[in-house]
């Protein structure tokens, strides 16, 4: 089963729902960064919520980016997603542990702890979009609701969940977001409302082998959804080896002439991917030298 991302409308399009399957996107991530199972929880949430988040933006080539700074081990949490279905994040920390919580489940929260959630939308304008909210309780499916509510007005449900295996692959991934909208009536209210409250867990959902789609419908339950949207997501970033020696080149020519003579090898590191980039003396030469004829 692929990562996808389903968007529904339902009751009279008095809901709109979302949901998606991010298990190998997760896996992705886990491998890149060597993530600890309660840091490959944390991001993974994240990603999914980004996921999702990113399918509202209005055109394919903004970019939403999601930012939790929390004062526990894992330091923060960076996630970028776009309209086209692809994430990349990283944690600062990728291999902070902590004990499991009182449930005997990864504690996501403690491990992010207190902080911020930042949302930013970049639409293109002079300016992007930023919203800056308290971390409810750093579990991520309770920040992005309380995000939803108090900076768009939107009452939003949010499940994020991530399950590990035994040797520490990650076993499934998702989540969903179901939203009312202004004009929905305190039947549908309540109709939603009692269907939330019987969902036990998203990885329960996912582990029983459900894909997005049928998940919102058993969410929905007695509901008419319409899906109205259904894409593939993936981890995907778009660093390139070009990108990273335009980045050189920012450095200034002075100093890279002084890496040059150094006469060691120069390595960059993306932050999104974990992919290295070397570049030998002679390889920074020949990028001074090319850059200078351009100039000309």
């Amino acid at each position: 089963m692929k990562d996808t991302l389903v968007r529904a409308i339902a009751d009279n399009a008095q809901i709109r729902a979302f949901a998606v399957r991010t298990t190998d996107m997760t896996e992705t991530a886990r491998r890149a960064h060597d993530t600890s199972p309660v840091v490959t929880a944390a991001l993974g949430r994240l990603m999914s919520g980004a996921a999702m988040m990113g399918s509202m933006l209005g055109e394919e080539d903004e970019l939403l980016t999601l930012k939790v700074d929390g004062d526990g081990d894992v330091g923060g949490l960076v996630v970028t997603a776009d309209g086209h279905g692809s994430v990349k994040g990283y944690a600062k920390n990728p291999q902070a542990m902590c004990p499991a919580s009182a449930a005997g489940k990864l504690d996501v929260g403690r491990i992010v702890g207190r902080g911020y959630l930042t949302v930013i939308k970049d639409m293109g304008m002079e300016e992007p979009y930023n919203s800056r909210i308290e971390l409810v309780t750093g579990e991520i499916g309770d920040d992005l609701a309380q995000y939803f509510v108090s900076s768009e007005q939107i009452p939003s449900g949010v499940g994020l969940g991530v399950l590990m295996n035994k040797d520490n692959t990650v076993r499934c991934a998702g989540g969903f977001i179901i939203q009312l909208m202004p004009f929905a009536s305190d039947e549908c209210v309540a109709r939603l409302e009692q269907s939330l409250s019987e969902i036990k867990s998203v990885t329960a959902l996912l582990d029983r082998g459900l894909d997005p789609e049928e998940m919102l419908r058993e969410i929905l339950t007695g509901v008419d959804a319409q899906i109205t949207d259904r894409r593939e997501v993936a981890f995907r970033c778009n660093c390139t080896r070009d990108r990273v020696e335009r980045v050189l080149l920012s450095m200034g020519r002075q100093q890279l002439e002084e890496l040059a003579s150094d006469g060691e090898d120069v390595e960059l590191n993306c932050q999104f991917c974990n992919t290295h980039y070397v570049f030998s003396p002679q390889e920074i030469r020949e990028l001074l030298r090319v850059e200078k004829t351009r100039s000309v």
